[in-house]
Parts: structure tokens; sequence; C-alpha cells
């Protein structure tokens, strides 16, 4: 069963003009028609380049931003056009874990504050018993319960983050975004969260949707991976037939740039170095918006937008799939 599907999903945000006198308008196509399905106790993988979309798409699926045009829909309702009155109650089911554990927390409030806020919004019940839950939740990732007094900056980075992930937690949701939740974090502390999120997915029932720019951790938690380029999703598939038989040109120029931890498999094979930047998201290309960058373009590619297909067990945009 499907726990979230979206249709044709866009979001796109006004800019202001290019010149210092302009009034002319941009429009920035920051999601451009995304389709996507997330079954009920799945992690799916958002990959991609910076500025592609990926934040802007997780965002917008929990409605902190509100979609151009498409549908949402949840637990199969439709919640695209829902208020904020209409969305509260679905708050509680739907979270996200953001990227920077520094900005996203409230340095004028304690602990306790922070991950009891959601407790006393929606749930309203006595500090006593509150106060004990905190503490069980500080305790399940990995904090010393003792410490619901003090403040952020009396914790470190992967202290802050496993914060965040109990505030996140907080009224048992069904459904996180996890937003590039390691990024900022040391290497030595990001298979500690991964593993956290690992297990709390298990112990709850949790589905996710994992961004991320890095690829290894991406393969480690994710059951299923989607790519995107540019505000649009150029291939879905199983994490396995993903990172072994990939057949969108960019989702293979992606995977080719992840190191091996083996000198001459490192040296020997190809890696594939992509030509020029991505296009503005004011003015994206015609026809396929990897058409530029792409050794495998042609005049199809500049004219026709290839739409989501399938291809073997993968779904990709393509008009020159990769064999």
């Amino acid at each position: 069963m499907n726990l979230l599907e979206i249709k044709n999903l866009t979001k796109e945000f006004n800019a202001p003009g290019s010149g210092i006198f302009s009034r002319k308008k941009r429009i920035v196509h920051a999601v451009s028609d995304v389709s996507l399905k997330l079954a009920q106790g799945e992690t799916l993988g958002l990959v991609g380049e910076s500025g592609c979309g990926k934040s802007t798409l997780g965002r917008t699926l929990l409605k902190l931003y509100e979609p151009t045009s498409g549908k949402i829909i949840y637990s199969g309702q439709d919640i695209t056009d829902f208020s904020p009155r209409e969305m509260k109650p679905l708050r509680k089911e739907m979270q996200i874990i953001f990227q920077d554990p520094y900005s996203s927390l409230n340095p004028r409030h304690t602990v306790g504050e922070i991950v009891g806020a959601s407790l006393r919004i929606h749930r309203k019940g006595a500090k006593t018993s509150e106060k004990l839950e905190i503490q069980q939740l500080m305790e399940r990732v990995g904090l010393n319960p003792e410490h619901i007094n003090r403040y952020p900056h009396e914790f470190s980075g992967g202290q802050r983050q496993r914060i965040g992930i109990a505030r996140a937690i907080a009224l048992r949701p069904k459904f996180i975004v996890c937003d590039e939740p390691v990024s900022a974090l040391d290497v030595s502390i990001q298979a500690q969260v991964i593993n956290l999120l690992d297990d709390l997915k298990r112990d709850f029932g949790l589905s996710y949707i994992f961004i991320a720019h890095n690829l290894s951790v991406v393969q480690h938690i994710s059951d299923r991976v989607a790519v995107m380029y540019l505000g649009k999703v150029v291939e879905v598939a199983k994490t396995s037939d993903l990172y072994t038989r990939s057949k969108h040109p960019y989702t293979r120029a992606l995977l080719s740039a992840i190191p091996i931890p083996d000198p001459e498999k490192e040296r020997s094979r190809e890696q594939i170095l992509l030509q020029g930047e991505i296009p503005s998201s004011t003015n994206p290309p015609s026809g396929c918006v990897f058409n530029t960058r792409c050794w495998k373009a042609q005049d199809k590619c500049r004219t026709l937008e290839p739409k989501l297909a399938q291809i073997g067990s993968n779904e990709v945009a393509c008009h020159f799939p990769e064999e």
C-alpha cells in the first residue's frame, strides 16, 4: 500500500529580475512535473547535484511550501489544497529532520522545550508525564536524559542532530523527510546517525524520504532511489538495480564519481566527467533537461522531452538509455 503518492508535482518561485533596475520577474522552476510513490515502511532515497530541487521537493510534500500544480495524496487522501488548519491533524504523522543541526534548533530553548514543543501543541497533556516522555525520547536517540535542561550550544553537532531526530519522532509519525541529515556531520558520526535512523524505522514502522548527496549513504539506507536533475526525476529504481544496472547517462556519471576502496580498481576504471555547468533553473533547456551535458545527446533530445518509462527493472526518462 502506498503511504504517499505525488502526481505531476510542480513548484515554482518568483525571483527578481537579472538587472538592478529590472522590474521583470523571473520564474525559478525548482520542481517540474515529478511523480513518485512511497510505500508504507519504505525508504526512498533522493539524490542529485546541489540545486536540483531535492530539498524543495521534500518540503513541498509536507506542504511547508505550497505546490504550484500537481497532486499530493497521503494515505489515500488528496491534501494538495489543504489549508494550515486542515493540515494540523496530519502534522502528527508527517515530520522533517533538517540538514543543519546548528540553525534548526532554537538557541534560547532548552532541549526539553525543543523536543516537547510538539507534545504541548498537539496533546496538551500533563507536564509531569510530558517530562518523562521527553527523557525517554532523549534516551532512545542516545542522549543523556539528565541533560533535559541544557541548551543546544552545550552539545556537539552529532548530539544536536539527535535532538532534531527526537523532536521528529516525538508524536510517533508515519512519514519523515530526512533532508540531508548527516551531510553537516563528521564522517565518524554519520554512521551512528544512519544506524539510529535505521533502528527507528524498524521499531516504529517509519517511512522515509532520504535526501542526500552521498551516494554511499543512500545505498546503505534506501530501498529505492530516485535521481533528480534540474527539478526533474530522471531515473527511479530499486537500490540494487540502480547501483549495478543504471540506465540514465546522468546516473552513470554520478555513480562513476563514487570512490572505490581498492587502489587498483580505482585507477583502472573510467570516471565520467560531465562538461559544463548545470543550466539555470530560471531558463531550463528545451527537450531533455540533461541534453546540454550529455555525451549521447542528439537532435531528438533537444526538442522532445523524454517521460519516465519502464526499461527493464528501472524507470528512466531518456531517449537513448544506457545498455
